[in-house]
């Protein structure tokens, strides 16, 4: 099941129309302007149009990802108590549009400490979660790249905030690739059955909802975010076969965010991506 972040430009349904033009099987995007605290309510006029065009392509494993304004790990009060409600709009959207995946980054401690900081994310998430009506979302916590002094970066912080949580069933994971790379996990190969003995062991394979598939223009354990195109980057094309073959990831979004620029051939990139993804599934 393959997609990519598609825009909502001219309205949420537009993404879906455009997955369709490009063969896709599902689609994540934001639900509002990632990049702005305040936000217009939904509507029926969006929100329709978005659960006609979902039902008509068979569209039932959406995903949004969540603005990157967010940080629940944050220990400054106003930002934390900002980033809840900002979250429970955006579960309360996702509600709405009827999206099971919200992913979201675990947040920066901020010189917290790593300990501090995803206490404050699984008591966040817990507030957000008390809102009425987003008990059917899953949150999906992502892996992240490890920059500065972002959490998320070990599968064990992952593990750590759910296991702090009220009630874990609210919570799945998302594998980013190049996220995975970046911080220093080594799935090419034969290094792939480590990689998942260590996921099940952590987390469980159950408990992946999303997959990000992107190469990486950095090194492994550079601890830095670029994607890049698939087969690319540092992983490799042959680095995301274990990825689209496991059996356990067979029925779950796969998600491509890749740059959107064109390939020489004049062809859209996230084309191309599919094309050699839908090749690797033997």
């Amino acid at each position: 099941m393959f997609g990519s972040h598609l825009s909502i430009a001219g309205g949420l349904h537009l993404a879906l129309l455009e997955a369709e033009r490009l063969q896709f099987d599902t689609v994540q995007v934001f639900t509002k302007n990632q990049q702005q605290w305040k936000c217009k309510p939904l509507t029926a006029d969006a929100i329709e149009p978005w659960k006609t065009h979902c039902k008509r392509l068979g569209f039932r494993q959406t995903v949004s990802h969540d603005s990157y304004l967010i940080n629940l790990a944050s220990p400054d009060d106003r930002l934390w108590n900002a980033s809840i409600d900002l979250f429970i709009e955006e579960l309360s959207r996702c509600a709405l549009l009827g999206i099971p995946y919200l992913v979201t980054h675990p947040g920066a401690h901020v010189g917290s400490g790593e300990e501090a900081g995803l206490r404050r994310v699984a008591a966040g998430l817990d507030r957000a979660y008390a809102a009425p009506g987003v008990e059917e979302v899953v949150t999906c916590l992502e892996i992240t790249a490890g920059q500065g002094s972002s959490l998320g970066y070990k599968l064990e912080h992952l593990a750590e905030i759910i296991s702090r949580s009220k009630e874990p069933s609210h919570f799945g994971v998302c594998l980013d690739t190049a996220h995975l790379f970046a911080a220093g996990y080594d799935f090419r190969g034969k290094g792939y059955a480590k990689f998942r003995k260590e996921l099940e062991s952590m987390v469980g394979l159950g408990r992946v909802k999303v997959l990000h598939l992107n190469d990486s223009k950095k090194d492994l354990g550079s601890r830095v975010d670029r994607h890049d195109h698939i087969g690319l980057g540092k992983i490799g094309k042959e680095g995301f076969i274990p990825f689209v073959r496991e059996e356990a990831f067979l029925g779950i979004p796969k998600i491509l965010e890749t740059p959107k620029d064109k390939h020489p051939s004049g062809r859209l990139w996230d084309e191309v991506n599919l094309e050699t993804l839908r090749g690797l599934m033997g």
